[in-house]
């Protein structure tokens, strides 16, 4: 439900805050009061694209907000979605959207601050709030959901079959895709094959497992560079332990520090200490000598052993060109190829079995479909008797209204079934479909009708009437307003009205009116009290004269709605 909505620089709207309740919420006002603007707020924060032309006059931008509350099943179904998107989700069950509408065109939605986009946004907004205008009713025009509404009437029958059907459907899709793969002509079965053949024996026959990458190139490094190797081992090894007796030595200046400290070391224990370390050092380095010298005499070019290692570098390096960034993932490549090289060797046996598997799906997918399209007629035979019951009652006495079934030529994840509404509101008159009606007062009332009927179905939390009492008044318009308020007990409703009968029904009632100061118009809502109701029930009733009369009856209206019994 809605808890509580915001407008700011929205039209003609400055600064704007209504604090819905549970129940029955109606709106009233003066005409041009600005009713329908704050629909479109709503509307704009639900997701509908914005015009800059809303935002109020030298603004820059306008601020809409709308705080939801919610209950189960719609907060299963939301925190799903917050959850997909990477939503933090609010531990009291809150839900904030908000929307900027800039004068350069412009818009920002976010929700619980999160910056989402219109796509997002209407993707949980379908889920919280339905609206209902005398021209909008886009759930009952389109015919995709007309298949829904019937099977929001079903049992657990219908349940069940549904989700075999779109158990069944998902395998045959699967099973159809299958085949479309394996489906190709011989020649280009033949010219894959041979493509598959030669990339397996070319990945094969590079050996990638016998030989250590790693090693292979550093064994290549290391050849390619002897020449540069062996001239600084050589230097290396002249400045450790030069054998030219005129010239200088690391290990001759050892010896010199190490015959120098064999004079002092016996003066202090920690100068032996120290001859040790260097005495330690000279051993080392005689090693090292030895080791660097052996090396340098077992240092050669082998020529054809670097060849090899040329060749095989460059070897792997086109197999990566063409198959993959590392060794892993070009063998991964290659059982990917050969299995579908099993495949198309053995086409033929696979498309016989596909074929076969889809014949017995499609035969279980069959039945279920018959089963379900008998269900659903049951129901909506149901649906017919309801709907007209209540058209009647909404004081369309001739109406007839059917439900109308087509079988398409294929399968869906719903069936076989087309169905889409029929009704002849006069009597003589063909059936026609729902959006072949012009009257927005009898298009109202078959929504109202459904929306009854469907009240203890229809998971929207809130609902919002948008003057669809247009074109009704006297006694169609009391029962409208005790139809509305009968669905306000499963559902929070927000009715924008210019009847007293459907206004005196409400649980909370607002009062919209304009104000201009210093040349400057202003809308604003207020939360109306019982004697500021029978006022505004007096003006519904009488106009801008309020008589003691007209009070009287207001205040009789009101005193009657409270006695009158809605329990279902």
């Amino acid at each position: 439900m809605i808890v509580e909505l915001n407008i700011s620089n929205f039209a003609i709207i400055d600064d704007l805050k209504i604090n819905f309740t549970k129940g029955f919420n109606v709106l009233t006002g003066e005409t041009g009061a600005g009713k329908s603007i704050i629909v479109e707020g709503i509307n704009m924060i639900l997701g509908q694209r914005a015009s800059r032309e809303l935002v109020r006059k030298g603004k820059e931008k306008s601020t809409l907000e709308g705080l939801f509350y919610l209950e189960d099943p719609v907060k299963v179904e939301v925190d799903a979605i917050l959850k997909e998107y990477g939503i933090d989700i609010d531990p009291n069950n809150y839900l904030l959207i908000s929307r900027e509408i800039y004068t350069n065109g412009r818009s920002v939605s976010r929700i619980n601050g999160r910056v989402v986009t219109l796509t997002m946004l209407n993707k949980i907004t379908t889920n919280l709030v339905d609206i209902h205008g005398q021209h909008e009713h886009q759930s009952l025009l389109n015919v995709d959901n007309h298949m829904k509404l019937v099977d929001t009437f079903g049992n657990k029958e219908s349940r069940n079959l549904l989700r075999n059907v779109k158990e069944k459907y998902g395998e045959l899709q699967e099973e159809v895709k299958k085949l479309k793969e394996f489906s190709i002509n011989n020649i280009e079965k033949d010219r894959e094959i041979d493509l598959l053949k030669y990339q397996i024996d070319e990945i094969n026959s590079a050996n990638l497992l016998k030989y250590n990458e790693d090693e292979n190139f550093k064994e290549y490094e290391k050849l390619s560079n002897i020449k540069e190797i062996g001239y600084g081992l050589g230097e290396v090894s002249d400045m450790i332990h030069n054998y030219n007796y005129n010239d200088f030595s690391i290990l001759d200046s050892i010896n010199k520090c190490i015959s120098k400290m064999n004079d002092i070391k016996d003066f202090d224990n920690e100068l032996m200490e120290y001859n040790k370390v260097l005495e330690d050092i000279n051993f080392q380095l005689q090693d090292l000598s030895m080791n660097i010298r052996n090396y340098l005499e077992n240092l050669e070019v082998d020529g054809e052993r670097l060849e090899f290692l040329e060749e095989r570098i460059d070897t792997i390096n086109k197999i990566k060109k063409k198959y993959g960034n590392t060794i892993g993932d070009i063998l991964q490549y290659r059982d990917t190829i050969e299995n579908r090289l099993e495949i198309l060797l053995n086409n033929e046996e696979a498309i016989k079995k596909i074929k076969n598997d889809i014949k017995i799906i499609e035969t279980k997918l069959m039945n279920y479909c018959t089963k379900l399209t008998r269900t659903r007629k049951k129901m909506s035979k149901i649906i017919e008797d309801a709907i007209t019951k209540e058209l009647k009652e909404l004081n369309m006495n001739n109406v007839v209204f059917k439900v109308k079934f087509d079988r398409l030529e294929y399968f869906t994840s719903n069936g076989w079934d087309k169905i889409e509404f029929l009704i002849s509101t006069n009597k003589g008159e063909d059936l026609k479909p729902l959006s072949k009606i012009i009257s927005g007062g009898e298009m109202s009332r078959i929504m109202l009708a459904f929306k009854n009927i469907l009240a203890d179905y229809d998971s929207i939390p809130c609902l919002i009437f948008d003057e669809i009492d247009t074109g009704i008044s006297g006694r169609t318009a009391q029962i409208v307003g005790e139809k509305i308020k009968m669905i306000s007990k499963n559902h929070q409703i927000i009715c924008i009205s210019h009847l007293p009968q459907i206004a005196a029904l409400a649980d909370t009632h607002f009062v919209i009116e304009k104000h201009t100061i210093e040349d400057k118009t202003n809308t604003i809502v207020r939360k109306l009290n019982d004697d500021e109701r029978i006022n505004e029930l007096s003006r519904l009733l009488g106009g801008v004269d309020l008589t003691d009369t007209t009070k009287l009856h207001a205040k009789e209206m009101l005193e009657m709605s409270k006695k009158l019994n809605f329990n279902r």
